[in-house]
């Protein structure tokens, strides 16, 4: 695994982090309507965002690298926003949509570069978070209308 990789993974843990304590501060924080929906939806998202993150760190570590761990670590790394704790419903759902794109578009880069690596599992890997978060980006814009 090239340097380049490590880095990428790397910071779509950080990335993922991020993601899974804003995910959990919406599901806390949604109401409305369509609370019981969402909340169910959002615990479903962290816990996938989760299950990423533990993949991509432990394909590190089976490799021979070092996976970051920290939260100082994450936050010079991640591109995510953290919750303010002052968005609505909507913009919670639109918050997430904007964050999976924006992974799926990271995610490119180290799909590029794990074929270069000539490393087919991890690439294999990221197309397979890509590809859940475009669907779920699809379906939380259908949710919103969009």
């Amino acid at each position: 695994m090239s340097k380049k990789t490590v880095e990428v993974v790397n910071k779509e843990i950080a990335n993922f982090s991020v993601l899974y304590t804003k995910l959990h501060n919406y599901h806390w924080f949604v109401n409305g309507p369509h609370f019981f929906e969402l909340h169910v939806k959002l615990e479903e998202l962290y816990n996938e965002v989760t299950a990423n993150m533990d993949e991509l760190a432990e394909r590190l570590l089976a490799l021979g690298e070092k996976p970051v761990a920290t939260i100082k670590e994450y936050m010079e790394l991640t591109s995510i926003e953290e919750a303010t704790g002052k968005e609505n419903t909507e913009d919670m759902v639109q918050s997430v949509i904007t964050d999976f794109e924006k992974l799926s578009k990271e995610l490119e880069e180290g799909i590029e570069s794990a074929e270069k690596d000539d490393d087919q599992v991890t690439g294999d890997m990221l197309i397979g978070m890509k590809k859940s978060l475009n669907k779920h980006a699809w379906m939380l814009r259908a949710y919103l209308g969009r």
